[in-house]
């Protein structure tokens, strides 16, 4: 496709686009400094009160593929845009709420604007000239690590020194100033014609699925492992997401193209996705913790949540100045070796992990090296998918890469969660996560990292690129199976 674009608009729509990254991902952390104070504003129980963490994953994990396909097929502008309103409303529900029940449903809402972030590297495509899209494919995709580091110390001091309530209408208003800027600066992206019919049946499949995974993995802590609950849901799983998968190999339009994605390029960027995600959420579960332990366990290092997420933001700031290294090593060497080299820094961090963590200045070293690896391995896949896949699919496939990494952080939660639970020491009666609970956790970091590194230097030397998708009607399904 051409580039609509004039030359002077590139660097507005990349700032807007990667602004509205950052907003939607601003919503993940937005609550973390309330968690031990929602169930007296909510009137509610520790365990109910984390359903506000609970339903943002599950709503984005489910919207996120079904919002890609939509902007395939009725542009990414009009899905931005519309991905934007239950941002908007999520949020001034969130801050009217004074019950559990509202609460869980503005979270919900926030999770479905998480679509945004695939759906604003897809639109690149139709909008930027392909000299400037690596750079801008690596800033957009650090948008994500960009709004959580940053989102945790601006949420804890507005919620330390002003009404709890403050941070949803600032969410609120941030949204709806990024769907403004969408309107007047985002020129519209034109409809695919060839991508056929939405897939109901093929997003309802999906959507139980995952909500069956990803709520056995995230609860199963909180449940038991071996409970009837968890196990019928994660055996419920399985059952759902192999009937989905029968029924997009045999419709004409998936809502997942499953032959595309078994494509080798596709198929092992995915699989190191889901592993690069557990990786990248490991540090963030374990460092923030300890950084918060009072220095009378020995190795706690007894900053407020306010410090905790000052020391924790200039890893973000780390992600965003270095896209730009991550881009201009791609073009050179292709997005497979950034991957690779983003894999081995992350690696790199944890292992240091064993030496520089009893300070905050060293554990912010840490999260600055793991993070410098995040931002170069986040916006090499991107770039990945989009050579592997035909255009008509460019935000489907994004949209599903964004999911795999969800899955992995959320196994990260649960399997970190466990080790955790585990190895714990005793302080006055109180059980604490110990400190060789933190190293194993970041050890088995530094292994998921290397893996991910294993499973990207097996990709294709040479990135293999789709052509674009012909502007006639949509081929049969067999010969999409073919293409």
């Amino acid at each position: 496709m051409d580039n609509p674009t004039p030359p002077g608009r590139e660097r507005g729509i990349v700032g807007v686009l990667a602004f509205a990254g950052i907003v939607a991902s601003l919503m993940s952390s937005l609550v973390v400094p309330l968690i031990g104070e929602l169930p007296r504003l909510l009137h509610t129980t520790a365990a109910d009160a984390s359903w506000a963490v609970t339903a943002t994953l599950l709503s984005a994990a489910v919207a996120t593929p079904i919002s890609g396909r939509l902007g395939d097929m009725y542009g990414k502008r009009r899905m931005l845009l519309i991905c934007s309103i239950p941002l908007i409303i999520g949020s001034v529900v969130c801050a009217l709420a004074d019950s559990l029940a509202p609460m869980v449903v503005g979270r919900a809402l926030q999770g479905l604007g998480t679509g945004m972030v695939p759906l604003g590297i897809s639109a690149l495509r139709d909008l930027l000239p392909p000299e400037r899209m690596g750079s801008a494919i690596a800033l957009i995709s650090s948008s994500m690590g960009i709004g959580g580091a940053l989102g945790l110390p601006l949420a804890a001091g507005v919620a330390e020194n002003t009404s709890w309530r403050i941070l949803f209408w600032a969410a609120a208003a941030l949204s709806a100033l990024v769907a403004a800027l969408i309107w007047f600066r985002i020129p519209a992206t034109e409809p695919r014609r060839d991508v056929g019919r939405f897939d109901f049946v093929g997003a309802v499949g999906l959507g139980i699925g995952l909500v069956c995974l990803l709520l056995g993995v995230s609860k199963g802590s909180d449940w038991g492992w071996g409970s009837g609950t968890t196990m019928g849901l994660l055996v419920g799983a399985v059952v759902a997401l192999l009937a989905w998968g029968w029924w997009e190999l045999r419709t004409r339009d998936p809502l997942v193209d499953l032959r595309v994605t078994a494509r080798r390029q596709v198929l092992l960027t995915n699989a190191a996705s889901v592993v690069l995600g557990f990786s990248m959420y490991a540090q963030a579960l374990i460092l923030p913790q300890l950084l918060q332990l009072p220095e009378s366990t020995g190795y706690g290092l007894g900053q407020s949540m306010l410090a905790m997420g000052l020391w924790m933001a200039p890893a973000g700031l780390m992600m965003m100045l270095l896209s730009p290294v991550g881009a201009r090593l791609s073009a050179a060497r292709g997005p497979k070796t950034t991957l690779v080299v983003g894999a081995l820094v992350m690696a790199l961090g944890y292992g240091s992990s064993l030496f520089l963590m009893d300070s905050p200045w060293t554990v912010m070293i840490v999260t600055c090296v793991v993070n410098t690896g995040i931002g170069l391995g986040y916006g090499a896949m991107p770039a990945l998918i989009m050579a592997a896949v035909p255009a008509t699919e460019t935000a489907s496939a994004n949209g599903f890469n964004t999911l795999m990494r969800a899955v992995g952080t959320a196994v990260a939660a649960a399997v970190v969660g466990v080790i955790l639970s585990h190895m714990t020491t005793d302080l006055g009666g109180h059980l604490l996560p110990s400190e060789n609970g933190f190293r194993v956790g970041m050890l088995l970091g530094c292994g998921m990292a290397l893996l991910a590194a294993v499973i990207a230097a097996t990709l294709p030397g040479r990135e293999v690129r789709s052509p674009e998708a012909p502007r006639t009607p949509a081929p049969s399904p067999a010969v999409r199976g073919t293409a």
